[in-house]
């Protein structure tokens, strides 16, 4: 690489004093927070000069120090393309007359929506949005697409900036000439009423947090009704559609507690009516079957969550206390989810960190599984339209098997295979191996690891590791089947998931442990499960890429002070490193409704001095630190662009060593970065570039 010294920018530090319950900080580069972030969240053109000049200087070094790895990047991003199927469908979803499906041709970014009829015909065009895509001269998202319940036209969001707030538009659903709304803030989601001419969307309030649902008469010129509004800064909304589609649902919910309203489908301009009131700390959802309602709940000390049956209607109050046990509460076995239909139950359960599908029949009470016996896997349903119905779909792969779609009838226990991943550069998984291992960390908890790797390699000391994790909200990294890790593993790494605390691998407990005041234990758990790779020989110290987004790079920046020299390399994306500011900032949209998962540092000293002890802005010391790689998004409204930049700023301060500390910063898009099918994997040839550098293996 370029000698890197001489052209590395160097922020101006003015430090910000802040103090609290004691403690006196400093923040030398607080400034990098542009006073009109909202702004600027809709308008990146709007970022004040001296920031802009600041983050353009550290794209340019990166640049120039990746410059020599660009043979290299663009090598692996054709191998990752060339994984790609060119032409490809998704699963084709009934739904009364039709068969709905999203298509890509070959070379597509985004594709086309597409339909046919049920019962045989030539296929229509319900959205071109490949076309659409062409208008935008930058980022393009497209979110939600629902097709009126008479199938006549389409409502869809267009997000051109990757902040976030979607604008709606309205088309006929032939792929005819599209309407817009007025609607530019809706949070993604769209609902109609049965009357197929009221919409509902959720709007975000002026700190960019979904909080209001609005529905509207699209075919009138009257304003938008509100439905409802959430006051509690810390509570988020979404909408949906009950499974028995009678119901329009609006959720209010924060990480721990939640609430369920409901609109009539067939009187839309009804007020909306809740189900149960919230109660601290417990957590709901409530899917109708019969006229009675069955209650997805951790209530009644279901702490891995039981299926409660209630006889009140989603439209009506119930009583919690009246909630009768359907599916009791087994500890260690979380029920992750469950969908009704009109003779039967599915849910969806973990147990020793291995998913299953479980079927009830309503009738007979009786339950059968769909499981794997593979020692690692990810198995999901794909949600689909009707109710009445036996047939459900469900997916499966590992990772070292690509993915399938199966069709299941529930009630003849037949399986139809519907799609197959296919890898037409040739992939056979004979040649790679899957194994799940577990850790002994340090207070003596098992940790489970999942290893994918090339048959042949062994624990013999010298292999590359890129271990990976996440750890936090109780998202559990699923053990499945992507196709650019295998560029990696063919180059020799040994590519492994760490199933740590603060995910939900071993049940809801497992998640609660690496939370709040318990948070140190995800950090722990993830450099426990380096140095167990190291000890058991599958590398070396120095010789593991720790890599992690958004609040997984939180987890690789804590991981990095715990221990800088096991690692030879860290990749941050659009990490959540400034934890104890971004917390003490109410006016930030995710701070109020992360509380409950953080602790609130303004209020709780116990919260603010385990935050401090961790966060990894305030933690960087003097120490030699490996080759990091930090990415960012300008209008991402989740890790505002700040953190990384100032992240950036402060390890370069600290560096001891000679390793570069880089930010690239996306000048153009948000916390999901490019949308594209094909410009997403730039990214990550990017950053296995970088990691397959930092171990000498470029």
């Amino acid at each position: 690489m370029t000698d890197h010294k001489a052209l590395a920018p160097r922020a101006q530090k003015r430090p910000i004093s802040q103090q609290r319950f004691g403690h006196d900080w400093i923040d030398n580069y607080a400034w990098l927070k542009d006073e009109q972030w909202q702004t600027v969240l809709r308008d990146p053109s709007l970022l004040t000069a001296e920031i802009r000049d600041h983050l353009e200087a550290e794209n340019a070094y990166t640049k120039a120090l990746l410059g020599p790895l660009s043979d290299l990047e663009q090598a692996l991003f054709a191998e990752m393309k060339g994984r790609l199927e060119p032409a490809r469908s998704s699963t084709k979803l009934p739904d009364g007359p039709w068969r709905y499906y999203h298509r890509f041709e070959p070379g597509q970014e985004h594709g086309t929506y597409m339909r046919e009829p049920r019962n045989g015909g030539d296929a229509q065009i319900v959205l071109d949005a490949e076309a659409l895509s062409q208008h935008s001269t930058g980022y393009f998202d497209l979110g939600d697409v629902s097709h009126s319940p008479d199938h006549a036209r389409l409502a869809y969001g267009l997000d051109l900036q990757g902040s976030e707030n979607f604008d709606v538009h309205i088309a006929t659903a032939t792929g005819g000439e599209a309407v817009f709304t007025g609607i530019d803030t809706s949070a993604g989601s769209l609902v109609w009423g049965a009357d197929c001419k009221t919409l509902f969307w959720v709007e975000r309030d002026e700190n960019q947090r979904p909080s209001i649902v609005l529905h509207r008469d699209i075919d009138g010129s009257e304003d938008p009704t509100t439905a409802f509004i959430e006051n509690d800064p810390g509570f988020f909304v979404g909408i949906g559609v009950s499974d028995d589609d009678q119901f329009i649902t609006i959720s209010a919910h924060d990480h721990t507690t939640s609430e369920v309203w409901a609109v009539p489908m067939d009187a839309p301009q009804s007020d909306p009516v809740c189900f149960a009131p919230r109660r601290a700390g417990v957590e709901y959802e409530v899917a109708p079957q019969g006229g009675a309602s069955y209650i997805l709940s951790n209530d009644q000390g279901a702490v891995d969550f039981a299926i409660f049956r209630s006889s009140t209607s989603l439209g009506d109050q119930s009583n919690p206390a009246e909630w009768i046990p359907y599916i009791d509460h087994v500890p260690g076995r979380l029920i992750l989810g469950m969908e009704t239909y009109s003779g039967h139950m599915v849910r969806l359960e973990r147990e020793n960190a291995l998913p299953r599908i479980v079927i009830r029949d309503m009738e007979s009470g009786e339950d059968h599984a769909i499981a794997l016996d593979e020692q690692a896997y990810a198995l999901g349903l794909v949600s689909g339209y009707e109710y009445d119905t036996s047939l459900i779909h469900y997916s499966y792969s590992s990772p070292t098997t690509p993915a399938s779609v199966y069709a299941y009838d529930m009630a003849s226990r037949e399986r139809r295979l519907v799609r197959q991943q296919t890898v037409p550069s040739g992939h056979n998984p004979d040649d790679y191996v899957t194994e799940r291992i577990e850790i002994e960390a340090r207070d003596r908890q098992r940790v489970p690891v999942t290893l994918l790797y090339r048959k042949g390699v062994t624990p013999d000391g010298t292999n590359p590791v890129l271990l990976y994790g996440y750890g936090s909200y109780g998202h559990t990294m699923p053990a499945d089947f992507r196709t650019a890790r295998l560029s990696l593993v063919d180059r020799g790494f040994v590519y492994a998931i760490a199933h740590i605390r603060g995910g939900m691998a071993k049940g809801y407990e497992w998640y609660t442990a690496g939370k709040l005041d318990q948070k140190i234990n995800t950090f722990n758990d993830f450099v426990d499960a380096g140095r167990a790779l190291v000890d058991l020989g599958w590398t070396t110290r120095g010789n593991i890429v720790a890599h992690g987004g958004s609040a997984g790079g939180l987890l690789v920046g804590a991981a990095l002070n715990q221990d800088p020299s096991l690692f030879g390399a860290v990749i941050g994306a659009v990490p959540f490193v400034d934890v104890l500011n971004t917390m003490s900032d109410g006016d930030l949209p995710l701070t109020p409704p992360e509380w409950p998962e953080w602790g609130n540092p303004l209020e709780d000293e116990t919260a603010f001095n385990t935050i401090l002890s961790y966060s990894p802005y305030e933690n960087v010391v003097d120490a030699d630190y490996p080759p990091v790689l930090i990415t960012g998004g300008l209008t991402d409204p989740r890790v505002t662009y700040w953190e990384p930049a100032k992240w950036a700023a402060t390890l370069r301060d600290h560096q001891t060593g000679d390793a570069p500390i880089l930010l690239k910063m996306n000048m153009e898009a948000g916390h999901q970065g490019e949308s594209g099918r094909y410009e997403s994997l730039k990214e990550t040839a990017l950053e296995y570039a970088f990691a397959l550098w930092a171990v000498g293996k470029a």
